[in-house]
């Protein structure tokens, strides 16, 4: 196992079994940059980590279910199913947010973690918005039929 996984997991495990916000934010190098549906295009470690933040205070109790996992040279890769319940309050990149759902969540999803001398330098997270939204019941309800 080379680096790029173990951070991967270690970054797997702040986010699910044991939640860790230090660790998260640790984990990223101080310039790093990361790629996501819901936030865009996020630059630097305290960034990237209020980014994790906002989601585990959503799903508080979430879990990792790995589908596939690869390391290809310095870039960890993770097909995995993140499911939990929402219940802390959602919030969104303009800086609003809602009141938790208290529905269940299983999102499919990929992630790609590129790591330099043991921090990700560039982070990749590809999960459907629309299958989050439907799930937390937020969709209207012509979408959802």
């Amino acid at each position: 196992m080379g680096q790029a996984r173990e951070v991967m997991d270690q970054l797997t495990e702040a986010l699910t079994t044991h939640q860790d916000p230090k660790t998260i934010g640790n984990l990223f190098a101080e310039d790093a940059v990361a790629h996501t549906p819901d936030g865009g295009e996020i630059h630097g470690r305290e960034n990237i980590a209020e980014y994790w933040r906002q989601m585990t205070d959503a799903v508080p109790e979430a879990r990792f279910e790995s589908l596939s996992s690869f390391e290809v040279g310095d870039t960890a890769i993770d097909e995995g199913i993140y499911s939990g319940r929402n219940t802390g309050p959602l919030a969104f990149p303009d800086g609003t947010s809602l009141p938790a759902t208290q529905k269940d969540i299983a999102l499919r999803g990929v992630d790609f973690a590129t790591v330099k001398d043991g921090q990700i330098t560039s982070y990749r997270l590809y999960f459907d918005q629309l299958e989050f939204l439907s799930q937390l019941g937020l969709l209207p309800e012509e979408l959802t039929q």
